[in-house]
C-alpha cells in the first residue's frame, strides 16, 4: 500500500519587503543578501498574523467537506508555539470548524518537526488506511532587527494531507535519520528570537546531510542518478547549494547539471518568501515540483534537517495527477504588496510575543481568512471572517 503526501498547500501573509531596500537600510550591498544569502524578498507578518492564522489558512485551502470528515488528526509542526501546554492545532481545528472526534498535537525540534509528523502521520494511515492525517508546518522566523541574521527571516505555512493512496508522493520505506546534541541554534523560553552561530550551523547542516545520504545509500544500494532530483531545507536558499556542492563536489556530468538545474527550480519560491523554518523543505518540494523537471514516476530525495541538532533524509515517487494536488502559489505571491522598511519594522516590534497585557488589533487592513484580533485574560482571540 502506497502511503505518503496526498495535497499540499501553502500560505504566507500577504506582505512583503525587498531584500535590497533593507540592504540598503542597513548599510549593506545588496549582493550580500540576494547573491551571498540567495534571498530576493521577505514575508512580512503583521501583528493580526501567527502560526495558528497561517496554518489555518494553509489548511483551507485544502479541504472540501468530505475529506474534513476523514481527518482523524491534525499535527501542527512548529518552533514558533504560542503556548507551553496548549497544542495549537487545537486553535486550528477550531478555525476550520473540524469535528470534535479528532486527535491534535504539536511537535517541536527546531525546523525538522515537520518531517517527524509525516513520518508518525504514516504509521496512523498504515493502522487505518481510511485515515486522513493533517500535517501543517508553520513558523514565524525571527531573528532581530539589524541582525545577522535579520536577511534569514520570514513566515509561512505549508498544509500536507497524508493518506493511502497519494496524489503527490508515494513515500519509500527506507529513511535515515541521525542526531546529536548540539548547539548551533536555540531559543531559551525567555527569549523571542532565535541565538545562532550561522557558519556552526551551516557546516552542521553540510555534515548531517552528507552523513544520512551516504548511510541511505549504503541501506538501499542506491546511487545519485537513482535521483530526478533532491531537496533541501532552505532556511535561506544558498544552504542548499552548500550542501550541494559538498556531495558533488567538481562533478560537471549530466547527473550532477540534472541536480543543479533541479535545486534552482525548488529554491524559486524560498526566494521570494524567507524562512519558514519546518516548512521550508516543503516549500521546497512543492516549488520544484511547479517549477522543475518532474514527471509521475521520478523518484525525489528529501533531506531535512533542524538545528540542535537532527537530521532525516527519504525518498518518494512523484504520482500521477500531482500538479492539480498543489495550488497556485506563484499566483498567491503576485497578490502580495511591498511595504517600507519602517512598516516592516513597526509590524516586528508590534507582535504580542511574550506580553501578558491585553490587546486589541485593528483587524480593517487585514482581510486575511483567518486573523488574531488580540488578547485578553492571557486568551489569544481568533477570528474567522467571511
Amino acid at each position: 500500500m502506497k502511503i505518503g503526501i496526498d495535497k499540499m498547500a501553502f500560505a504566507t501573509t500577504d506582505q512583503y519587503i525587498d531584500l535590497r531596500e533593507l540592504a540598503t537600510r542597513r548599510g549593506v550591498d545588496p549582493n550580500k543578501y540576494t547573491i551571498g544569502i540567495g534571498q530576493d524578498r521577505q514575508a512580512v507578518v503583521p501583528p493580526t498574523q501567527d502560526i495558528v492564522t497561517l496554518g489555518a489558512t494553509a489548511a483551507a485551502k485544502l479541504l472540501t467537506p468530505a475529506l474534513a470528515k476523514r481527518i482523524s488528526t491534525i499535527m501542527v509542526a512548529t518552533e514558533s508555539g504560542i503556548d507551553n501546554s496548549k497544542a495549537s492545532a487545537i486553535y486550528v481545528k477550531h478555525l476550520l470548524g473540524l469535528n470534535d472526534f479528532v486527535r491534535t498535537v504539536e511537535l517541536k525540534e527546531a525546523c525538522y518537526s515537520g518531517t517527524a509528523a509525516i513520518q508518525f502521520a504514516r504509521g496512523l494511515v498504515a493502522f487505518n488506511p481510511q485515515e486522513t492525517v493533517l500535517v501543517i508546518a508553520t513558523d514565524i522566523a525571527r531573528y532581530g532587527l539589524n541582525t545577522p541574521g535579520e536577511v534569514t527571516q520570514g513566515a509561512g505555512a505549508v498544509a500536507m494531507l497524508i493518506s493511502a493512496h497519494p496524489h503527490v508522493l508515494a513515500i519509500e520505506p527506507t529513511t535515515v535519520a541521525y542526531s546529536k546534541d548540539i548547539m548551533d541554534f536555540w531559543r531559551p523560553l525567555y527569549a523571542t528570537e532565535a541565538i545562532v552561530n550561522g557558519k556552526y550551523s551551516t557546516n552542521v547542516y553540510i555534515d548531517f546531510f552528507l552523513q544520512a545520504f551516504t548511510r541511505y545509500q549504503q541501506l538501499t544500494g542506491q546511487t545519485l542518478a537513482d535521483f530526478a532530483g533532491l531537496v533541501f531545507h532552505l532556511p535561506f536558499t544558498k544552504m542548499g547549494k552548500k550542501a550541494l556542492e559538498g556531495l558533488l563536489g567538481d562533478r560537471t556530468d549530466a547527473v550532477a547539471q540534472r541536480m543543479r538545474q533541479q535545486l534552482h527550480a525548488s529554491q524559486v519560491y524560498c526566494r521570494q518568501v524567507g524562512n519558514l523554518y519546518t516548512g521550508s523543505l516543503y516549500l521546497a518540494l512543492m516549488s520544484l515540483l511547479q517549477n522543475g523537471q518532474v514527471k509521475a514516476g521520478d523518484r525525489l530525495g528529501l533531506f531535512s534537517y533542524g538545528s540542535g541538532a537532527e537530521g532525516e533524509f527519504y525518498s518518494g515517487i512523484v504520482q500521477e495527477g500531482f500538479t492539480t494536488a498543489l495550488n497556485d502559489i506563484a499566483a498567491d505571491l503576485k497578490t502580495r504588496h511591498q511595504v517600507s522598511i519602517d512598516q516592516y519594522e513597526r509590524f516586528f516590534n508590534g507582535r504580542l510575543g511574550m506580553k501578558s497585557a491585553d490587546r486589541q488589533f485593528d483587524l480593517s487592513h487585514d482581510r486575511r481568512p483567518f486573523v488574531l484580533a488580540g488578547q485578553q485574560n492571557h486568551q489569544r482571540i481568533y477570528r474567522r471572517q467571511k
